[in-house]
């Protein structure tokens, strides 16, 4: 069964006149796209992009958003990810400052917060083999692991296919003294 941005914005539609307490939230939302990755395991996860200037509007609801949705598209996992802009590097000579926030790096990595959110990432290690590939180790807030930890496979997923690197999320191990 394939999904279409159609199915998900029917779902928004139901959520806004049925559900009453994400109505008054989702009266000025909307959404870019919405496109279904694979999992691992014979699983599905739906990536709906939502536009950068809406984003801390979604991210207030978004654990209710989340829920609902999962209930709507039953047996996938539900991430919202904002949609940003790659700028190349300006040209030698040329007046124009790209802003930090457009480079490749920062993107890629305000991507993988948006994936992961609400867990926060409290640590990064890149690990470099002897073939030349590498892994990114990512370290998740141990406090959400109970509501995270089930889709550890779906983040690593999803980034792979929105950026096209390896990702490994790990939580760290806390030492009682």
């Amino acid at each position: 069964m394939s999904l279409r941005s159609t199915s998900v914005l029917m779902a928004f539609f139901d959520l806004e006149n049925g559900n009453q307490e994400l109505k008054s939230d989702l009266k000025d939302l909307y959404i870019n796209s919405a496109v279904q990755v694979d999992v691992a395991g014979n699983r599905k996860a739906v990536v709906i992009h939502v536009p950068y200037r809406l984003r801390k509007a979604f991210r207030k609801i978004h654990v209710r958003l989340v829920r609902e949705l999962e209930k709507k598209f039953s047996g996938k996992d539900v991430i919202l990810v904002a949609s940003r802009r790659i700028l190349r590097p300006p040209k030698k000579g040329s007046a124009i400052v790209r802003p930090r926030s457009r480079t490749l790096t920062a993107v890629h990595d305000a991507i993988l917060e948006d994936v992961v959110y609400p867990a926060e990432i409290v640590g990064k290690r890149i690990r470099y083999r002897l073939d030349g590939s590498k892994i990114m180790k990512i370290f998740l807030d141990p406090k959400e692991r109970n509501n995270t930890e089930y889709k550890t496979e779906t983040f690593t997923s999803v980034y792979r296919r929105l950026c096209g690197k390896d990702v490994v999320f790990e939580y760290p191990v806390t030492e009682s003294a």
